[in-house]
């Protein structure tokens, strides 16, 4: 075990947290969901399902999920609602290709690899690092604590920011993109201020660990909120169907910030609002300036770290670019809060 945690630790990007202290239960691996509770859960709630609120039954799925293959809208067979039990029961299916969608494990699987048998791929080191079960295991055991220790202001604090960010859209559906292990997903959906939230992550066991903790709060086995596997470059949601997304810690990780941000502009209603945190680039977490860069870039192409920071003017410039306005940003060290709304 002290030789996986050294391995991970060494993987991780040190410069946000340098000196990491991980905090380990006894249990030396994480367990898998046990599922007898969640098939519990689905039973109970189709003896709920008669004095469930109104607004749980009044979201179209149809109008939300959509086929990552080709964008069309998904058939659903099985009963209502962006709830957990709910969805465990479901099936969908795309209704232009045929591709079928299923929630065999405790998260719905809209990969465009989904279903297949052979076929398989890498993603960069700095996102694979993420589905290792030990790491996920670890990130809200210590991992993410330290990231106060370049500027991040801490969970409730940052969960209020959000919240003011997302005021014109309070009623709406959220998502809650790499997700983690449900920190900020939990905060959303507890908050009473969504009609639905999305914890999606392309990590399954990122997701295993959302679910461990959500199932520890039976309040939150019923509300509206799901758990989706999907990629950031290819989010499986119809055009203007969501009315907030969140990014907590997460654009440094992603394999094409741009694609991801074009996405996010794509799945956004108009008027809805973006919010994202990330570490700013930085001597400390990258060595070399964006201007001691820059000519070599135009040399040689591409120049990366093994995380992509960006400068302030760099993050403006992507949502700009990827159709957002109203861009604003709240700095403290390296920590930034940066926002952006689809136009009307």
């Amino acid at each position: 075990m002290e030789l996986l945690v050294r391995a991970a630790a060494a993987a991780a990007p040190t410069s946000p947290h340098p000196s990491l202290r991980l905090q380990l239960p006894r249990q030396s691996r994480p367990r898998r969901p046990g599922f007898p509770s969640l098939r519990a859960a689905a039973a109970a709630a189709v003896v709920a399902e008669p004095e469930m609120k109104e607004q749980q039954n009044s979201i179209l799925e149809t109008e939300v999920f959509a086929c990552p293959v080709c964008y069309e809208p998904l058939i659903r067979k099985g009963p209502p609602g962006i709830n957990l039990p709910a969805i465990y029961r479901s099936g969908f299916k795309c209704s232009k290709c045929n591709k079928s969608f299923t929630s065999k494990d405790i998260f719905l699987e809209l990969t465009v690899t989904a279903g297949t048998k052979e076929y398989s791929e890498q993603k960069p080191a700095r996102t694979e690092l993420f589905r290792s079960p030990l790491v996920s295991f670890l990130y809200e055991r210590g991992w993410r604590q330290n990231f106060n220790r370049s500027g991040f202001p801490g969970l409730d604090e940052e969960f209020q920011m959000a919240q003011d960010y997302y005021e014109p859209v309070v009623g709406g559906i959220l998502l809650d993109v790499s997700c983690g292990s449900g920190l900020f997903t939990r905060k959303f959906a507890k908050s009473g201020t969504y009609s639905a939230v999305i914890a999606l992550d392309f990590s399954e066991n990122m997701l295993r660990q959302c679910y461990e903790f959500i199932k520890q709060d039976d309040t939150l086995l019923n509300v509206n909120l799901a758990l989706v596997r999907a990629d950031i470059s290819r989010l499986p949601f119809a055009s203007c169907s969501v009315d907030a997304i969140h990014a907590g810690a997460a654009i440094h990780c992603w394999p094409s910030p741009s694609n991801a941000v074009a996405e996010i502009s794509r799945v956004l209603r108009p008027g809805g609002v973006f919010v994202g945190t990330t570490f700013l680039s930085s001597p400390r977490n990258n060595p070399f300036s964006v201007e001691a860069l820059r000519p070599l870039r135009q040399i040689v192409g591409p120049v990366n770290t093994s995380y992509n920071y960006f400068t302030e003017g760099e993050l403006e410039d992507l949502c700009k670019s990827c159709g957002l306005v109203n861009y604003s940003s709240k700095v403290q060290r390296s920590f930034i809060m940066f926002s952006g709304q689809k136009p009307y």
